[in-house]
């Protein structure tokens, strides 16, 4: 069981083993959410959702929320060329 402690920021250092666990990386943000276990509260921690690669620039908001594994994008390729030919 490891303490983590606030400094007067409120800011607090993660165990290098909690990080590994979640394969959080410096200047990932993680979401906080409050649950209830048998009647308990308790705040879990959830790791960002890692992709194979990021978007930023322009690309970020055409890219938000689509899927980017090969599949999809060769459906997308062959839609784009059905659209293309006229089909």
């Amino acid at each position: 069981m490891s303490t983590i402690k606030l400094t007067s920021k409120r800011q607090a250092t993660l165990p290098r083993e909690l990080c590994r666990e979640l394969n959080l990386e410096s200047g990932d943000s993680v979401i906080v959410e409050k649950r209830v276990v048998d009647g308990v509260a308790v705040w879990c921690l959830i790791p960002p959702q890692k992709k194979g690669f990021a978007c930023f620039g322009a690309l970020r908001k055409a890219v938000q929320g689509k899927r980017h594994d090969l599949q999809a994008i060769r459906r997308s390729i062959a839609k784009g060329w059905a659209e293309e030919a006229g089909v």
